[in-house]
């Protein structure tokens, strides 16, 4: 009888050890990010291209928040910076830059977008 009592109690621990190893947690739903309004998205961008002007050494002459515009100048270059909300709701940043010698106004442009980049954390 005791080999009877013995085997049952370790058919008994096996059974509720390998229970245990079948226990599967539930996938964690990602919550999605929370979505910022197009005026907080636009208000990011035009920082961070306020913030990029003075990086690369841009004097802001004038700035014209209802067209998107920011105009300055570094050295003989020449430089508009454009936020601009698209249709779909998308923010779309440029830099032109000219009236400097082709590689200065390169260098400017190159640096411009990289201090951009850089702000928005990318």
């Amino acid at each position: 009888m005791t080999s009877y009592r013995t085997l049952a109690a370790s058919a008994v621990l096996v059974a509720a050890f390998s229970l245990q190893g079948c226990y599967v947690a539930p996938t964690p739903t990602p919550m999605p990010a929370p979505q910022r309004s197009i005026g907080e998205r636009f208000e990011q961008s035009w920082q961070a291209a306020r913030g990029a002007a003075a990086d690369a050494g841009v004097k802001i002459t004038s700035e014209d928040r209802s067209s998107g515009t920011l105009r300055g100048n570094q050295g003989s270059s020449n430089v508009i910076i454009t936020v601009i909300t698209q249709a779909d709701s998308t923010i779309q940043v440029g830099f032109a830059v000219n009236g400097g010698g082709t590689s200065q106004d390169s260098n400017v442009k190159e640096h411009l977008t990289r201090a951009y980049q850089r702000r928005m954390g990318r």
